[in-house]
Formats: C-alpha cells, structure tokens, sequence
C-alpha cells in the first residue's frame, strides 16, 4: 500500500500542469471520461488516469476537457483529481478547475450493488472565484462482467444563480465484444424551471462507443443531446489513459 508520506506529489504536480498546458477548451461533470454518470469504483492506491475529450455542437459551441486525477491511501484509498475545462457558448469563453475527490464504500461484485461517493468545488480559472460545489453518491449494479447499470443522486450548488439543484442520472456500460464496450446514460438536474433557460432543467443523454486499444488506453466516440443544459446535438471523441504513480523510493533508485 502506499501511504501519502511516500507518495511522489512531484509527479502529480507535473501531471497537472502537463493537463493545463494541454487543456482544449467542456462541460463540466464526468468521471469516467465525457460521461457524466459516474460508478462507485476507484482504482489501487498508485493508480493515476488522465481523461481528456473535446465536443463540437451544431450550434458552435465547443467545449473540452483535462482531468489528471491518482489514488491514494490515507485511512482508505481516495481518488484526488482536479478538472480542468474550457467552454465557448454564443461567442463567449469561461474556464474553469474543479478540484474533486471520490471513495469507494462498498466494493462493486458481480451480483451485488457497489456504492461510493464523490464530490468537489468549481472555481473560475482567471479570477479564482469559487463559482460552485457538488457532491454525489454512484451506485453500481453489477448485473456481470460485461453489463453494469449505474445510477447517480446528488446535489449541486450553483453560487454564480444563488440556486440550489437536486441532480440525478442513471446508465449502463456494455462490454458486448472485446474490445467494444456501448456506453448510454441520462441524466440532468431538477428543482427549479427557468423560463429564459427551460433546457437547464431538460434531462441530457449520451451514447457512445469505447474501443479498449490497450488495457490503459481508451477512445470513445459519443453522441450527446444538451450536455451542457443547452438544446443542441453534440459529437464529443475522448481518450482515456491509466498507469501507475511511481513511490519515492522507486525514483530515488532511477537518479
């Protein structure tokens, strides 16, 4: 097990400045690469991952996403990553970072129900105003190896509108074909209905398909229909990689 006092935070802090200095300009949300309906699983203490993915909608807007994010073991193993994103909507650019942590509760098995929980803030990248928080609870259905059903409640602070919004989501992951895996989910956010935004409140939908072309490498190709709470088609293309944190120690031995 790696404990944090071995842990090498150089790497991590090289990671993610490597994800800002190649940050494309995205909606906010998602573990799991562009899906925003998460699962109750974390990685072995050591495990880091970067997802990055872009999307392009039929309105012009564009979006995009960095999130480098590693495993470690305080009490329990704990997942820290931050999310860096970029949006242009009707003309205009925001950026942000989304510093978030997620654990593990009960431990996904086939047959059972796995449970986690997750959370983070929003800040505004320029002028370093806390725009936001949110914290969820994932649950997972492993129904096998190759079909899970994930559902998603929780809660989200929007400080920038002074609201407050009950969010919620549902999918599932297919493994129907190695290395195929068909990934559908909706979800959205609920408790208040503007009438100059009514799609805020709107449910969203994506489906996608991810082709595994190494057991850490992952590309996915996604339709998604108002990801952003607003009405437009979306096409979004992400790659997702793992690999395992070097100790202190293992580097010491390198230099």
């Amino acid at each position: 097990m790696i404990r944090p006092q071995n842990v090498s935070w150089e790497v991590c802090r090289a990671l993610i400045a490597a994800a800002t200095m190649a940050l494309l300009p995205c909606h906010v949300l998602a573990a799991g690469g562009a899906f925003a309906v998460d699962d109750a699983e974390i990685g072995n203490p050591g495990s880091c991952k970067v997802e990055t993915w872009t999307s392009f909608a039929d309105n012009r807007d564009f979006a995009g996403n960095a999130t480098p994010a590693c495993v470690v073991d305080f009490i329990a193993p704990v997942e820290l990553g931050a999310q860096f994103q970029s949006v242009r909507s009707e003309g205009g650019w925001t950026t942000s970072v989304s510093p978030k942590a997620k654990i593990n509760i009960i431990p996904i098995e086939t047959g059972k129900v796995g449970v986690g929980l997750f959370g983070g803030t929003s800040f505004d990248h320029r002028s370093g105003r806390r725009t936001g928080s949110f914290i969820a609870v994932p649950v997972t259905f492993a129904i096998s190896e190759q079909f899970k059903v994930n559902v998603n409640g929780g809660w989200l602070h929007d400080r920038i509108d002074s609201r407050h919004w009950l969010t919620w989501g549902a999918g599932f992951k297919w493994n129907f074909v190695t290395p195929l895996t068909l990934i559908g989910e909706v979800y959205g956010q609920t408790r208040h209905k503007d009438p100059n935004r009514p799609s805020l409140s709107r449910p969203r939908a994506q489906l996608g398909l991810r082709y595994t072309a190494a057991d850490s490498v992952d590309l996915d190709i996604i339709y998604g229909r108002n990801i952003s709470g607003v009405s437009a088609n979306w096409i979004t293309a992400g790659l997702n990689v793992r690999f395992d944190m070097p100790s202190s120690s293992t580097l010491a031995g390198k230099f």
